[in-house]
């Protein structure tokens, strides 16, 4: 594919942005005969005749080998810095490439290593706690590849190991889609990029950094039921929630929103070793979280043996992965691009869809990449969704249209399910995600309708809508979702919440009437149904440069009902460099932005 260069006016933009602050099996319906038997007998002809019954399908198995993109290391593994290197070199600047990997360490020490981790690139941990899995070296992410750049760094993880920085502290200097989870850094953590360039990142959650998290030029960051040392600055939006360490409240100055809990949250499913056998730990959910679930000894939760998960392999049919979620088996995605021509479909409470290295899923010929029934406990996480060239209604729909089931005890999550439309080719999609279901956790996402890359215009990857929550009670926690034609995010549901979120309004507007919602010039990045009464929201963001026609004028960046029960805490919005304005914070509060100045409008409370 080809990639964006650094001098190119799709990157001017989003510079803009920043300087402002090996295919599986295809089992079929019917098994095969062995090679050299007899062909089996002719039915009987005649209009009489019975149709002989099909046979049922095989049965799938369980487990098995996690494919030549998972490369798996122990202390011992000779050449380990330079496989790593390997995986790097070809990963660094491929960002709509087709390689995913994922870099898998056993429980010990390393020493000397520096794993540096570009695009579709995972390193984890097999130990059941960080501490178990300990690299004396870095895991780092730079932006030497983008000229000091580092507001496309995106789609790459880091998870369930300690680190020891070699000079005392770790870089990771990373934009949406990068999640840092279950780390253990002793030392400090370095936000930017090397020479302090520009960054737009971030998320951090269930994760110990011991000495100082220096943002720098990180203009928003969301960090979750973790502990820290100290945090350094803030740009325009740094969230936490349950953060030991954590900064007082201080929004607009710093800007600081700071909850002391995390009101529910489940962490995310994660391999692991338990003896020489792959597990698939399931953390159980908590209620007013704070800090990290593996300070004391082993983590609360359950687990499941690989024989339990069908272990996909790029290439396999729909149909198949469909048959092994019917079959009672879990998903495990291997690093790759799945093509499908059906959804994939989760009937079974507590069924587990989890990717390694970036797995995608791509839905042909207009489909939905993947329906959730309305039942408990199911959790997705850890994969990409790429919208195909034939435009899709829907992407990832979690419950049926008019869900009601109560999952309070037992709720689906979402995390680091990440949604793209172009950018790696065309592709469009009316709706990108929509919640039906009740009590869904949506922990970590970014839903981009792609602002450069291949396959990028006004209609070439045409998606109108983000996110559509219709179901009530709904949490999300580290909500990224951009570019939009029309509403990013459209909230029906009752007593929902959002714990930060971070937009940006679609650049290539090509003008006013292009964007014009009735009477209402803009379609608001967050909008709340006039029918809500309980809806709140805390460390919102909105910015816009539009740059096609700088005189687009964004009426606000948050629509919601004026009502006591909806209540918003620390909003914001940004016109980056003066390319289009916004007339209001909120409905119609709020000071407009600053012409060219890209100093942020603030709204500490709504009502």
């Amino acid at each position: 594919m080809p990639q964006t260069a650094p001098d190119s006016p799709s990157v001017r933009r989003r510079a803009v942005l920043a300087a402002a602050a090996a295919a599986a099996p295809l089992v079929a319906g019917l098994s095969a005969s062995p090679a050299g038997a007899a062909p089996a007998p002719a039915p009987p002809a005649g209009p009489d005749a019975r149709r002989p019954s099909p046979r049922r399908p095989r049965a799938l198995p369980g487990g098995g080998d996690l494919g030549p993109n998972v490369l798996v290391f122990d202390p011992s593994t000779p050449d380990i810095q330079a496989r790593v290197d390997a995986v790097f070199r070809e990963q660094e600047s491929a960002q709509f490439g087709a390689g995913r990997y994922a870099l898998l360490f056993k429980p010990g020490a390393y020493h000397g290593l520096n794993v540096q981790l570009g695009f579709y690139t995972s390193v984890a941990g097999l130990g059941l706690s960080p501490d178990d899995t300990t690299i004396n070296g870095d895991v780092t992410v730079d932006a030497g590849w983008f000229n000091g750049n580092a507001t496309q760094n995106f789609w790459r993880s880091a998870e369930n190991l300690a680190l020891v920085p070699a000079n005392g502290t770790n870089r990771w200097a990373v934009a949406q889609a990068a999640p840092f989870r279950r780390m253990h850094v002793r030392g400090g953590l370095d936000l930017a990029p090397s020479g302090y360039g520009w960054a737009s990142g971030g998320y951090i959650a269930d994760s110990r950094i011991d000495g100082q998290v220096g943002p720098y030029s990180q203009q928003q960051w969301y960090t979750r039921d973790s502990a820290i040392g100290s945090w350094l600055n803030g740009v325009w939006n740094m969230v936490f929630s349950g953060v030991e360490g954590a900064p007082a409240q201080s929004f607009p100055d710093p800007p600081y929103t700071t909850l002391a809990t995390t009101p529910v949250s489940r962490e995310k499913p994660f391999l692991y070793l338990s003896g020489g056998e792959y597990r698939v730990f399931l953390p159980e959910k908590r209620t007013d979280a704070r800090g990290v679930t593996w300070g004391n000894g082993t983590p609360r939760g359950t687990s499941l043996p690989l024989s339990r998960f069908y272990v996909a392999r790029p290439g396999v049919a729909a149909a198949t992965l469909n048959q092994a979620l019917a079959q009672g088996l879990h998903l495990l995605l291997t690093p790759g691009i799945y093509h499908l021509d059906r959804p994939l479909r989760v009937d079974r409470a507590n069924t587990v869809v989890l990717g390694l290295g970036y797995a995608t899923l791509i839905p042909d010929n207009g489909v939905t990449a993947l329906k959730v029934a309305d039942v408990d406990g199911v959790r997705l996480a850890g994969f990409l969704v790429d919208a195909g060239p034939v435009n899709s209604a829907t992407l990832v729909e979690i419950g049926p249209r008019g869900a009601w089931r109560d999952h309070s005890a037992n709720p689906t999550t979402v995390q680091d399910v990440f949604i793209r439309i172009g950018g790696a080719g065309p592709g469009k999609a009316t709706t990108s995600l929509v919640v039906n279901n009740r009590h869904t956790i949506v922990d970590h996402t970014w839903v981009w309708r792609a602002d450069h890359g291949d396959g990028v215009g006004w209609e070439t990857n045409r998606a109108d809508y983000g996110v559509v929550v219709n179901g009530h009670d709904v949490l999300a926690t580290g909500l990224f979702v951009e570019h939009f034609n029309k509403y990013d995010v459209q909230w029906y549901g009752q007593r929902g919440r959002t714990i930060f979120f971070q937009n940006e309004k679609a650049y290539d507007a090509p003008n006013q009437a292009a964007v014009q919602n009735g009477a209402i010039r803009g379609y608001a990045a967050y909008k709340v149904g006039d029918n809500v009464t309980a809806h709140e929201g805390w460390g919102l963001g909105s910015y816009c440069y539009y740059n096609v026609d700088p005189t687009i004028v964004q009426h606000h960046g948050f629509a919601a009902p004026n009502t006591p029960g909806v209540r918003f805490h620390d909003l914001l919005v940004v016109s980056l460099g003066g390319n289009g304005q916004y007339a209001h914070v909120i409905n119609d509060i709020g000071a407009p932005t600053s012409g060219t100045s890209t100093i942020p409008s603030t709204v500490v409370a709504y009502p």
